[in-house]
This record gives C-alpha cells, structure tokens and sequence, in this order.
C-alpha cells in the first residue's frame, strides 16, 4: 500500500473511532478509486480521491468539534 493510501486509510480509521466514541455520526469514508489506469494522467482519479479525503478528515473534525 502506497504511504499516502496508508496515511488516508489510518485518518479514516481514526477519526471514524473517535467519533463512535463520541457518539458523532460521520458521513462514509471517500472510497478508493478502481479505474486508475497507471499512466500517471494529469486529473488521476487519485487526485481526486485525496482531495476528498483531505476534505472528509476537515469536515470530520469540525463534527467532533462541535460535539
């Protein structure tokens, strides 16, 4: 699993625990794209899937925040 995939993956699983913990519900986790077609395309569909996941750690945040 690639370092960033990893990364993404952990923050998931994390901010997913704290949140039951918490009694917050999140919305699902982005998941992780299967047409990628290995030639490095500029707009990667894994481009798109880390900006979600930058976006979805964000919006996690301020739901435990708030809570």
């Amino acid at each position: 699993m690639a370092p960033a995939l990893q990364a993404a993956c952990a923050a998931f699983a994390r901010y997913q625990t704290l949140a039951e913990a918490a009694g917050v519900a999140l919305r699902p986790a982005p998941a992780q794209p299967t047409s990628c077609c290995g030639r490095g395309c500029n707009g990667c569909v894994w481009e798109g899937f880390y900006d979600a996941a930058t976006f979805w750690v964000e919006d996690a945040q301020a739901a435990l925040n708030q809570a």
